[in-house]
């Protein structure tokens, strides 16, 4: 497997002592959303599960929004891909990393919530834009590298590219509700790896 080192996830603001406030209202949210979807994700049901206080929910996340993006960075976080010479073994890495941690129990329904969520009427899409561009930096950074190396067209549109690599995965599991497996890892290395590389 490819060498590869997953940040810690992100936690809310609330003070070191609190953290296990933190943990226990994100795994809360897992919890619910695996269990019966995101019709029962409300406030008072998570409050209820991490035993904790709304109050205290409510000073480190001031909506649902930020309570499910929160939730979803807990278990898909930001990636650090060593510097492995070679373009592809690194879109392997980032793509391997990716989809073990889309097949942990409930993460489909949770960032099915965060998609949805984004779509409904007083959701913020700054939010939503900056867990992305969070999510997917280090694939950005991977091209950039690429790009560098010569292995990596410098006409490629970088943004585009990594929308490509993150929507392959994404898409296999909720659009068409079938988890990302290793096959289809293989595949996008394959197929991204000469969409974007140089020419001869």
């Amino acid at each position: 497997m490819a060498e590869r080192r997953v940040e810690s996830a992100r936690r809310g603001p609330g003070r070191p002592r609190q953290e296990h406030v933190t943990a226990a209202v994100l795994d809360a949210v897992v919890e619910l959303v695996t269990e019966n979807g995101m019709g029962a994700l409300t406030m008072d049901a998570v409050a209820a599960r991490a035993g904790v206080s709304k109050p205290a929910m409510y000073r480190r996340w001031s909506t649902k929004q930020d309570l499910v993006i929160a939730a979803a960075e807990s278990r898909i976080g930001s990636l650090t891909v060593p510097d492995m010479g070679d373009f592809r073994a690194e879109l392997r890495a980032v793509l391997t990393a990716r989809m073990e941690a889309y097949r942990q129990p409930g993460v489909a329904r949770l960032l099915a919530g965060v998609i949805g969520t984004a779509a409904e009427a007083g959701a913020e899409p700054a939010a939503y834009r900056a867990y992305t561009a969070r999510v997917m930096s280090q694939t950005r950074h991977l091209l950039e590298r690429g790009v560098a190396r010569g292995e990596v067209r410098p006409d490629v549109d970088l943004d585009d590219a990594a929308t490509l690599v993150a929507a392959s995965l994404v898409f296999r599991m909720v659009g068409e509700q079938r988890l990302p497996d290793e096959a289809l890892v293989d595949s996008m290395v394959d197929m991204i790896g000469r969409a974007v590389a140089v020419r001869p």
